[in-house]
């Protein structure tokens, strides 16, 4: 397991420079999630400000990624401490920022974007506003990335539905579970791929909540969004849908030749959007954490652009840009290269002709460290 958990950590990346296919250019809806959890940001930064404010705020971004988005929530974060300490008349405080990503991520590109970055927020907050020192930190999430008790105030913001690895059942080269022709959960896949599924996430959220206990300050708070649902079952469109769009395209592939069908039976993608209820039950029973919030944001179905479209074929295209920008290294890595440009084509074909619909449920969850 250890050793999947470190290939994955390899292969798990979205596409980073800043060209027309990168991550960095199709990002928008991500974007979306990080404005939409704002209220709540906003209400968690003040309550820590008024009770927990620190010479130097440590601050963590989780799964930072690269393009706008990764310096995105930091900047709101650091807005919104500055404004509150103006209001308290209280000295601004310094700013120690780490930005968390796999190994794999383009922290290139990120560095490259901080002198903008300190000259943004300089201009916005203005010229007594204290030191900003930014590192980067490679490594998972759903370990231990820093020494006990540093942190004041951890950001996640569409990361918590990627797991550690593919379940280990799916990989078991003796006898593996097969989710025939699809590439995640979906109507068609058997309960034991699904259990396999929501246990790994299980497993993987436990640890994170526990790792992040050990790092982070009493009176500390978190603030996350993940990819969720509402609805118990697993298999409806609210969570599956566009997974099943890539599942038929990939099935079209098989039947042109163009891959093994072995291949695709092989292939499983680590994603999982999580129950609220499953939510809430973990982090009472990892006990670390009191719930603050845990507020249910949802997005059109075609805001995959960053705003509503009302136009099948628009939304299809986004969305095949944005899937191929965040599975690209996936996909390569087991298929070979050349595989992209077709089968996002067919994505593009096959949801462009469908007429379902499914909102984007994004939770937005605030935790405070107990004492």
């Amino acid at each position: 397991m250890e050793k999947v958990s470190k290939e994955m950590q390899q292969v798990l990346r979205m596409k980073g420079g800043t060209e027309d296919a990168s991550y960095a250019k199709n990002s928008k809806i991500q974007a979306g999630f990080i404005s939409g959890s704002k209220p709540v940001l906003l209400q968690a930064l003040i309550d820590l400000c008024d009770a927990n404010l620190s010479d130097c705020m440590v601050i963590a971004d989780l799964g930072c990624s690269s393009g706008p988005n990764s310096l995105l929530p930091v900047s709101e974060i650091i807005s919104i401490i500055y404004k509150r300490c103006s209001e308290k008349c209280r000295l601004q405080p310094e700013y120690m920022v780490f930005l968390n990503d796999l190994p794999a991520n383009d922290f290139n590109t990120v560095f490259k974007s901080l002198i903008a970055f300190r000259e943004k927020i300089k201009a916005q907050n203005g010229q007594d506003f204290g030191a900003c020192y930014v590192a980067g930190v490679p490594g998972s999430f759903h370990g231990r990335l820093f020494p006990s008790k540093t942190l004041h105030f951890v950001h996640s913001s569409s990361s918590l539905h990627w797991l550690s690895q593919v379940p280990p059942e799916l990989t078991d080269k003796e006898n593996p579970l097969i989710n025939k022709g699809k590439v995640c959960i979906s109507k068609t896949s058997p309960p034991a791929v699904i259990n396999a599924y929501r246990n790994q996430f299980l497993k993987d959220f436990s640890s994170f909540l526990k790792s992040r206990s050990e790092e982070v300050v009493s009176g500390g708070r978190m603030v996350f969004t993940f990819g969720g649902r509402i609805t118990a079952d697993p298999t409806l469109d609210e969570s599956c849908l566009t997974w099943d769009y890539l599942g038929l395209a990939f099935q079209d592939l098989v039947s042109q030749g163009l891959i093994e069908e072995e291949k695709l039976d092989t292939y499983n993608t680590p994603f999982y959007a999580p129950y609220i209820d499953d939510v809430r039950a973990e982090i009472e029973n990892e006990g670390s954490f009191a719930l603050d919030k845990l507020v249910i944001t949802t997005f059109p179905w075609d805001s995959y652009g960053g705003e509503k479209k009302n136009n099948r074929l628009a939304t299809a295209r986004a969305a095949a840009k944005m899937m191929s920008a965040v599975n690209d290294s996936m996909i390569t890595s087991h298929f070979g290269d050349g595989i992209l440009d077709p089968l996002f084509e067919r994505f593009i074909e096959i949801m462009a002709a469908d007429t379902k619909e499914a909102e984007h449920v994004i939770p937005v969850v605030s935790l405070i460290r107990k004492d």
